[in-house]
């Protein structure tokens, strides 16, 4: 475990920029005395808000620069205009120097994860990064990927973001044996397109720690069927926002709800604690935080509209994967995979390790 975890933050990503930055870094360090950050922006902006934070400004070193990144920006117009000079692109070479740990932003997605890309590469073995998330279940908690990355996938990179996903849920959900699927249209094995189907022979070839389920639905990610559940880009964004966008229509459903009588008002007083634990519960700010998984250091996507409670923990997300040793259990876990499928001895598999950061349910 590092001595102290340094956090690169752009402080002029998301939809609020400093304001919603700096204070997650606040709430950040009051949870992690062990966290240094540099922070990339706008001095103009920034140093008011570090001023008015002594213990932050004194964890903290400030690097100034004028350029941001738009969150309308296409991906290669941020790589052409703003790579050199951005807040974004410095907090992402701050890891490829390794004057940080891990890189968090909340701006633009496509720009950030080309950004990363080019300065960071993948790690041995992964052909393409993947974007993951955790979400709340039936059972606890669910790894899936990807979310976004890669539209179109073959066997070996959905093999690839399997194996990845398992390390995330041994060492950073604290799942033991996590069970593995494969997102599809059915359950059955003749379901889903060639890809899929060989991506399934080859996860029940390789023995990953914990077992592979097989084909799962899109209604086993709620239920908490599988603990890492692995798919395509597009797929995956389209549950992700599915899932996002039925949480906000229930949520709309119960305040219209309670609002609509007397007696429905007073039901709600009397409610209201056991609905407080399920806003607990399901506070997409608890589950703020997407990785990029595969590339050769870790960077964190803010979601833009957060406040600094979620902005905050995106920052834990990143700080986790640091103690964790995440990206050296990927690449011994790889390792162990090539040996494999060359039929040669394979490495040891990683033993579990306890989740830090994670809060549970009361």
């Amino acid at each position: 475990m590092p001595d102290k975890v340094r956090i690169a933050l752009d402080t002029m990503g998301g939809d609020h920029g400093p304001s919603v930055t700096v204070l997650g870094a606040e709430v950040s360090l009051e949870r992690h005395s062990n966290i240094e950050f540099i922070l990339f922006g706008d001095r103009a902006l920034v140093e008011p808000l570090l001023e008015a934070r002594p213990r932050l400004k004194a964890a903290s070193r400030f690097v100034h620069t004028e350029v941001s990144v738009g969150m309308d920006e296409k991906p290669s117009q941020a790589l052409r205009h703003g790579r050199w000079k951005s807040s974004m692109w410095l907090a992402i070479d701050a890891v490829k120097k390794h004057d940080a740990d891990v890189a968090v932003s909340a701006g633009n997605t496509g720009a950030l994860m080309a950004m990363a890309k080019v300065a960071l590469r993948t790690l041995p073995g992964i052909d393409r990064p993947a974007i993951a998330g955790f979400f709340p279940t039936l059972k606890g908690e669910s790894v899936m990927l990807d979310l976004g990355a890669n539209v179109q996938c073959d066997a070996d990179n959905l093999v690839q973001f399997a194996v990845m996903g398992n390390v995330f849920a041994r060492t950073v959900l604290g799942v033991v044996s996590p069970t593995m699927g494969l997102l599809n249209v059915g359950s059955e094995d003749m379901k889903g397109h060639e890809a899929l189907r060989e991506a399934s022979a080859l996860l029940r070839e390789f023995k990953l720690p914990g077992s592979f389920h097989g084909f799962v639905e899109g209604d086993d990610i709620a239920k908490g069927t599988v603990d890492v559940v692995v798919t395509d880009g597009f797929t995956g964004n389209v549950a992700l926002k599915s899932i996002e966008g039925t949480a906000k229509l229930y949520a709309e459903f119960m305040r219209a709800t309670f609002r609509s009588s007397f007696l429905s008002k007073l039901g709600y007083l009397l409610a209201r604690p056991a609905l407080n634990a399920l806003r607990l519960r399901t506070d997409p700010r608890r589950y703020n935080g997407a990785i990029f998984m595969g590339l050769n250091g870790i960077a964190i996507k803010s979601h833009g509209g957060t406040d600094g409670e979620g902005f905050a923990h995106a920052i834990d997300v990143g700080v986790d994967l640091v103690i964790h040793g995440f990206n050296d259990k990927v690449k011994q876990e790889f390792s162990r995979f090539e040996g494999s499928r060359n039929g040669g001895d394979s490495a040891p598999t990683l033993p579990p390790t306890a989740p830090i950061g994670i809060e549970q349910p009361q």
